[in-house]
């Protein structure tokens, strides 16, 4: 009996073991894949966002990352800092173009070119990769046609610079570099079976799932050397982005910079001429330092910012200093024009909307040049009424007295108060105020 039961005791317990085993086993053979979704413009914000987590799934020792994309371009420092986090990545990066009717336009298209595999669903394009010039006037497509013209040399130099670098990361990948010079120099796009078919990508793929079975047992180039992936057993996570993505989306927003430094400002402003709680001051303070973030993130001309802030200086120096309208009228031309030359981007989606800079420019001219200036005209007026109205006047005394005596002022007759010995009838001034008694002393003829 006894021997039966430790028999089963046995077998109970070479079970459990077994079932721990096989979970190790299955726990270690599954196969973590991180997948993220950019979509729209390639921003600051989208930057971080796609950094921060190759750098967690780095940390994490994730087998494979997927970035969703679909672009329609963006500006260049931030595809700049996503291309050298992938080419430096510890982990294969993939980059696949979907869902279906998606793009990976400019920069989305030197994204693809630098991911360890690049892949599209059907139905979507890339391409469209020459670079738009941050300066007014945008890029002059017949550059060659005009050689000594200084617009078109830097316009040379701009799409140069671009096909080296493209056709840089097509060597790097063994991806078509003749197409990824024409893509920059013609603006050529591709459909996604086009471009398997032009060895643009690696692969095309109906959805994420059929995409992870192609990519099983492909062998990838890291720095450190080649690795195969192995995705039998696969655990998708998808990464959603958190609250540092919200805010920096809202922040990097042209418009919401540009709203947050006029805030900054005018609190600043109003703190310093009205001194009092600091309620102003802090929240000043507070968009100041956030429109700076912005602006350091954002392609800012300082020309721009320069007119702008000398703008409000001259619709503050209207207010203080009236000059027929003159400092004004100069300070919001300044204004305006500074507004509109503060986004050094050609980018529509970077651009300040002209309706909004010109109410701030409205509105700037009415607070500083009409509210401002009525104040200071009001504090610079004689007090006709009120306890202070009294303070300079004359009065005379009714009688002889040295400390409290009786005196007419104003209509009325009055208890003062004076340090000095008064006669009757004497011509006295009044210096100040306390209740009903004032303080009077002896006008010294001269």
């Amino acid at each position: 009996m006894q021997s039966a039961m430790t028999a089963r005791y046995f077998a109970t317990a070479m079970l459990l073991l077994s079932c721990l085993l096989f979970g190790q086993i299955q726990a270690q053979a599954a196969d973590d894949v991180w997948t993220l979704k950019i979509e729209g413009a390639i921003t600051p914000a989208s930057a971080d966002f796609f950094i921060s987590t190759l750098a967690k799934a780095e940390k994490a020792n994730i087998h494979l990352l997927v970035l969703q994309l679909d672009t329609p371009g963006g500006l260049d420092p931030s595809m700049r800092d996503m291309i050298k986090a992938i080419l430096s990545a510890e982990i294969p990066v993939t980059t696949y173009v979907s869902p279906s009717g998606s793009r990976a336009a400019s920069a989305g298209t030197y994204i693809l070119y630098a991911s360890h595999i690049a892949a599209m669903a059907p139905a979507t394009n890339v391409g469209s990769s020459t670079p738009v010039k941050m300066q007014p006037g945008g890029f002059n497509p017949d550059f060659e046609k005009d050689k000594d013209d200084s617009q078109s040399t830097m316009d040379k130099k701009m799409v140069n610079d671009a096909v080296a670098y493209l056709r840089g990361l097509a060597e790097l990948r063994g991806r078509n570099v003749e197409w990824a010079e024409e893509t920059v120099r013609e603006a050529a796009n591709l459909s996604a079976s086009e471009a398997l078919e032009k060895g643009v990508i690696d692969i095309v793929a109906e959805d994420l799932h059929q995409l992870l079975q192609s990519l099983n047992g492909q062998q990838v180039s890291l720095e450190s050397g080649s690795l195969t992936l192995q995705l039998n057993n696969i655990e998708l996570t998808e990464i959603e982005a958190g609250w540092r993505y919200e805010l920096l989306s809202l922040i990097t927003n042209p418009n919401i910079a540009y709203i947050l430094l006029m805030i900054g400002i005018y609190g600043l402003i109003l703190e310093f001429y009205n001194p009092g709680m600091g309620i102003s001051g802090v929240i000043g303070v507070i968009c100041l330092l956030l429109a700076a973030f912005a602006m350091h993130m954002l392609p800012i001309n300082y020309a721009g910012l320069a007119l702008l802030i000398v703008g409000i200086g001259l619709m503050m120096g209207e207010a203080f200093s009236p000059s027929f309208g003159i400092l004004g009228i100069g300070g919001m031309v300044a204004f305006v024009l500074g507004s509109v030359m503060l986004m050094d981007s050609e980018l529509p989606a970077y651009q300040i909307s002209m309706p909004l800079i010109a109410a701030l420019a409205a509105t700037s001219f009415g607070i500083f040049v009409f509210v401002i200036g009525a104040a200071l005209r009001a504090r610079q007026t004689m007090v006709v009424s009120g306890a202070e109205a009294i303070i300079g006047e004359q009065a005379e005394a009714r009688e002889d007295f040295t400390g409290h005596g009786k005196v007419h002022a104003m209509g009325e007759q009055w208890q003062a108060f004076s340090s000095e010995p008064v006669s009757k009838g004497q011509i006295l001034r009044i210096v100040a105020r306390d209740g009903l008694v004032l303080h009077v002393e002896v006008i010294k003829e001269r």
